[in-house]
Order: C-alpha cells, then sequence, then structure tokens
C-alpha cells in the first residue's frame, strides 16, 4: 500500500495537514535539543521527510540513518536526498522497525513521523529504539490522534472520516490507503497509554505534547 501512494505520498501530506506536517516535524527536531554532533535514527521514514528536517535544523544533526520497509517511499527519499545535496550524511535502509539493522546504543537520538501506529507490534518496536539508544539519548515521535475537545473533535471525525478518505483516493488513486489512515489512527493507543507504554521500555520522563488542538502528539523522553 505505501509502495502505491509513494509518488504523491508528499503532495497528499501538505495537502490534508493544509501544511501543518512541516510545523510539527520542526517541532519534533527542535525538542532533540540538538548540538550538530548526534547521530540520528529516523525510524519508519518514509520519503525521508524527518530526516531532512533533522540535517537541515539549526545546528543540524551529524549523521542521519533513515529506516523503512517500503521500498518505493525510500527511492522517493533518496532523491529528495540528492537533489539536496545530503547523501553524504543520511544512508536510507530497507528494514524492519521491530529488527532494527543497528548496534546497540549506536545513535544519539530517535525520530517517527506519523509511523508507530504502521508498526504491528509497537512493544517490539519500543524495545529496538530503547536498544540502539545511547544512555540518555532523546526520542521524539510525532503520531495522529482523536482530539476530545467538543465541537473540535466532532469536526475533526467528520473530516477524517469523510473528506479526507475521498482526497486521498482521488489523488492517490488508492482505493484502500486513505481509508486505512482514520482506522489506524483510531485504533493506536490513547496519548496517555502510549506514555505509559514507552515507560514500560525503558523511556524516562515521557511526556506527551499537544500540537494543533489535538490532533497531533508529540511525544517526547530519554533512555533511562
Amino acid at each position: 500500500m505505501f509502495d502505491a501512494i509513494a509518488g504523491r505520498y508528499d503532495l497528499l501530506n501538505r495537502l490534508l495537514s493544509a501544511g501543518f506536517d512541516r510545523r510539527w516535524r520542526s517541532r519534533a527536531i527542535r525538542a532533540l535539543a540538538l548540538t550538530g554532533r548526534e547521530r540520528v535514527l529516523d525510524l519508519c521514514s518514509g520519503t525521508a521527510e524527518l530526516a531532512i528536517a533533522a540535517l537541515e535544523a539549526q545546528p543540524p544533526a551529524r549523521q542521519v540513518v533513515g529506516v523503512d520497509f517500503a521500498h518505493a517511499m525510500l527511492r522517493i527519499g533518496q532523491q529528495k536526498i540528492s537533489a539536496r545535496r545530503l547523501i553524504d550524511r543520511v544512508a536510507l535502509v530497507r528494514g524492519d522497525a521491530t529488527s532494527v539493522p543497528l548496534q546497540n546504543g549506536a545513535v544519539d537520538a530517535v525520530t517517527i513521523g506519523f509511523g508507530i501506529r504502521n508498526v504491528e507490534n509497537t512493544d517490539a518496536a519500543c524495545d529496538e529504539m530503547c536498544r540502539v539508544l545511547s544512555p540518555g539519548g532523546r526520542l521524539a515521535i510525532l503520531e495522529f490522534a482523536i482530539p476530545t475537545m467538543p465541537g473540535v473533535r466532532t469536526l475533526y471525525l467528520w473530516y477524517f472520516n469523510r473528506v479526507l478518505p475521498l482526497i486521498g483516493r482521488l489523488i492517490s488513486r488508492h482505493q484502500a490507503a486513505y481509508g486505512y489512515l482514520p482506522a489506524s489512527v483510531g485504533a493506536f493507543p490513547s496519548p496517555e497509554e502510549f506514555v505509559t507504554i514507552l515507560g514500560r521500555h525503558g523511556f524516562v520522563d515521557v511526556s506527551a505534547i499537544r500540537l494543533t488542538c489535538g490532533i497531533v502528539y508529540l511525544y517526547v523522553g530519554r533512555r533511562g
């Protein structure tokens, strides 16, 4: 499914989020408090948008490893990295979030942009993130959520369940992909539950930061 929509994935992200996706990614990278020396793992990297944001931050990450299971998404990401002349600072690898091809403590930070809900075994992915992080290493995860604010929740659910899948189908030309999105968000743990999950898997000082009326949450923490 992700390979099938790769060519229009970035366009749809901009359109369906009204451009807020860039702000969300920028906020996640700021949460890492980069110094210019870090090696970052961008898990569920997709078309490498968050990896590129880490490399173009001020100060930037020293190096980024992007891991994703969708070959076509990574191919688009590689094209963007080449166009920006970042190829010597990024390695994109096809791999599984529950079996990350890195050694213990190999990175200083881990990011995920709207991908953790797509991992079948969330617990295994959390274990892997903790394993590859160096002690004290930072975590920043962006994920969609269902807003709880009255009025906002009603409007959002109408847009998310009716409008978004229709636009997604028309532009991506894929019947299932943008019906999957609302279903996957609805099935993902609540912000409070996900904070608890991260704490259970070795992360400390974990918090869930509400963005854009609770449409998106930024989960931050560090390896204990």
